[in-house]
């Protein structure tokens, strides 16, 4: 078992900065997700754990010690591609005992751990199969027993699930966390989908330009992003955000978008006050905005009207787009809830769950 730290590491190619000054400390037997947009930093940093890439300034520790100069080999961590990449001439046994193979471990043993893989992720009758034999989910398992079979000290997956349909990917991500459970050691885990990140992590590093954003469990980074790129990346659809005023008018708070005008809780008062006459970007989730019939009891609602562009008809709920002047917004909505397309609608915005964001910093007020 193993922590793994990031201290000040920077990484460059040349020009390009693909990570900027990191730090991040990660637990033993933490499972923490790095999840951001395509270029963000996140699979380099990874790469820099499993000693793929040096690092340009900074030191990568594992347990405490440096590791910058070990070789690959001798990290003891152990890395599951999105590309699988199996031998496509050897068998899913010969697959999973390839690197025991080479680090010279009997072959008693080697038979003890890949067995004990193959139960463990349900591919016992594949092994004498071949890769190509193997369909998309089953080709994923195997990648994932080459990498237990080691029984490392750190496991690094690479976004694994990107190339399985939507069905297999559901079921493949409760397979992974159950297998962190089981195995109880660090899980690195990079992706751009932030559904995985929510779903698997312990915490979320939310990265964006080479740059970490946030760190938090995924309700807290949910709840309180921590500036617009986290508010507008965590959630789907995404935040809903409206450039404002914030306007006092006889002792009440207004956010003042133009077109609209809602009013902020009085338990929020104190904490905007600062920002009273100043622009912000106000942010609401569709979530948290409602039809006026199917709105939960005690919500602090404020009617918005806007003429309904698109209806999105989910079976279990609907995204409803809205215009209401020059903003456009998306609420996610009971499925009995009864917009018509073209015509004028009313949605409740549920006030106490607002953000507010600084537009110069980009940060959450809060």
């Amino acid at each position: 078992m193993a922590s793994v730290t990031f201290d000040h590491v920077t990484k460059q190619f040349g020009k390009v900065t693909a990570l900027r000054d990191v730090n991040l400390h990660i637990e033993d037997r933490e499972f923490l997700v790095l999840v951001g947009p395509s270029g963000c930093g996140k699979t380099t940093a990874l790469r820099l754990i499993a000693g793929l890439e040096d690092p340009t300034r900074g030191n990568i520790l594992i347990d405490g010690k440096v590791i910058n100069d070990v070789p690959p080999k001798d990290r003891d961590v152990a890395m599951v591609f999105q590309s699988y990449a199996l031998y496509p001439h050897m068998t899913v046994f010969d697959n999973m005992a390839f690197g025991l193979r080479l680090r010279k471990v009997p072959k008693q043993e080697i038979r003890r751990r890949v067995m004990e893989a193959a139960e463990m992720l349900g591919i016992v009758d594949l092994l004498d199969r071949y890769p190509r034999q193997l369909s998309g989910g089953q080709r994923q398992r195997v990648a994932v027993g080459r990498a237990i079979v080691r029984q490392p000290k750190v496991f690094l997956f690479d976004e694994p699930l990107s190339n399985l349909d939507a069905k297999l990917r559901v079921q493949t991500r409760a397979e992974l966390s159950k297998l962190h459970k089981r195995l109880q050691t660090t899980f690195i885990y990079v992706t751009h989908d932030q559904v995985e990140a929510m779903t698997m992590a312990d915490r979320i590093a939310v990265m964006n330009e080479g740059v970490i954003q946030q760190v938090d469990t995924p309700q807290k980074v949910y709840d309180e992003p921590a500036n617009l790129f986290v508010a507008g990346f965590i959630g789907s659809p995404s935040m809903n955000f409206f450039p404002a005023r914030l306007r006092q008018e006889e002792g009440r708070l207004y956010v003042d978008a133009g077109a609209f005008a809602v009013e902020v809780p009085q338990e929020r008062h104190a904490l905007y006050a600062p920002y009273v006459g100043r622009r912000v970007i106000f942010g609401l989730r569709p979530e948290h905005m409602y039809h006026p019939d199917f709105a939960p009891k005690g919500i602090q609602g404020q009617p918005v009207e806007g003429r309904v562009d698109i209806i999105e008809p989910m079976g279990s709920e609907k995204y409803v787009y809205f215009r209401t002047g020059e903003h456009a917004f998306v609420a996610r909505v009971d499925p009995r809830s009864d917009y018509r397309l073209g015509e004028q609608g009313v949605v409740l915005f549920d006030m106490s769950r607002m953000h507010l964001f600084d537009p110069d910093t980009e940060k959450a007020i809060r």
